[in-house]
């Protein structure tokens, strides 16, 4: 598995505006990834695996920023299941306004790595769901994009 405990990686994902390139990017990027996880509850850990491979193919096979935004993605995940001041809603909420404010991030929606992750939803409703998520995410870029 890719995604290990080190201290390095804790210590870049809570310092990461200081110490990481682009971090608003990688931030980006965890919260489209992690708004999908999030709405199916579970399976969870089963998406892993597939987001191991998407953050290698985004970071061209460096360890540490995939790493990074692996671990980014289960925070935000955490917060929505815990029920920590963050829910689907505002996840949404924070795309659109990161959207607003830096509109060259609408190139980084990438929506056929997120149909990749629908086969591991087995629940009818929790698919759905996940295919509204995917056509709000398909809009949301080509708007964007279109301004």
């Amino acid at each position: 598995m890719l995604f290990s405990s080190s201290f390095k990686h804790r210590f870049f994902s809570a310092f990461r505006e200081l110490f990481v390139h682009h971090h608003g990017s990688l931030e980006f990027r965890a919260k489209i990834l992690a708004l999908f996880i999030s709405v199916n509850m579970e399976n969870q850990e089963d998406y892993y695996e597939l987001i191991e491979n998407i953050a290698m193919d985004i970071y061209q096979n460096d360890k540490d920023r995939a790493n990074l935004l692996i671990l980014t993605i289960q925070e935000l995940v955490k917060k929505v299941k815990d029920n920590n001041g963050l829910d689907v809603d505002m996840l949404v909420l924070h795309i659109q306004n990161e959207l607003k404010v830096v509109p060259r991030y609408a190139k980084k929606i990438d929506t056929n790595c997120l149909r990749n992750l629908l086969s591991i939803s087995k629940d009818k409703d929790t698919i759905s769901y996940q295919k509204n998520i995917l056509e709000f995410l398909d809009k949301l870029k080509t708007d964007t994009l279109k301004e």
